[in-house]
């Protein structure tokens, strides 16, 4: 689903509408969203064998164009190569640095071994949101806060593949209001109020 351009995506979900698929995708990205409260708090992880390249890559499109810098993710790797640059090179070690106002979101469409379900465990009791996307994993689900999942049964015109559904959440995500804090809705009030700056010539 790289490269999918706005009108495909746009179709997409109008032929999902009637599955619910899109519904719940944006409930699930709505989670995303009101957990990560910090720029870099958003960690993408995936599991030992399958890193979640193509979210990482909508997701930061979407901060870019939506203007929601805490939408821009962090992928934690479980082993980047020695000369990976520095925004591929974050390995499991930032998991320990986790904490609240941070969402871990773990896309696992494979199996989540034991020593990788600890980790996640771990990043919980430290305080950050846990999520998970993945085909059916009961573990893993029981540690998250909010799961969506993908059932492994064959693409049909009701049942997306796990690659269109990350590509729903991904959109979604961009597509919620930004978060307004204090400083920011003081402005826009004192603009109202005060009207626009006169014309200097």
């Amino acid at each position: 689903m790289a490269g999918v351009d706005a009108a495909t995506v746009h179709t997409l979900r109008e032929l999902l509408a009637p599955t619910g698929w899109v519904e719940r995708s944006r409930d699930f990205a709505t989670s995303m969203r009101r957990f990560t409260r910090t720029p870099g708090g958003l960690l993408l992880l995936g599991t030992p064998v399958e890193e979640p390249w193509h979210l990482t890559a909508h997701l930061d499109d979407e901060a870019r164009w939506s203007g929601v810098a805490e939408l821009a993710p962090t992928l934690v790797r479980w082993a980047p190569p020695p000369n990976a640059p520095a925004h591929l090179a974050v390995d499991v070690q930032r998991l320990r640095a986790a904490r609240r106002g941070e969402t871990l979101l773990v896309v696992a469409p494979d199996a989540t071994p034991a020593s990788m379900l600890e980790r996640v465990a771990d990043v919980r009791r430290a305080g950050a949101t846990v999520l998970a996307l993945d085909t059916g994993n009961d573990d893993l689900e029981g540690i998250a806060h909010d799961a969506l999942v993908v059932p492994r049964a064959a693409t049909t015109a009701e049942q997306p593949s796990f690659d269109v559904v990350q590509h729903l959440v991904s959109v979604a995500a961009g597509e919620l209001p930004a978060r307004r804090g204090f400083r920011d809705r003081l402005g826009r009030f004192l603009d109202v109020v005060s009207g626009p700056p006169p014309n200097r010539t």
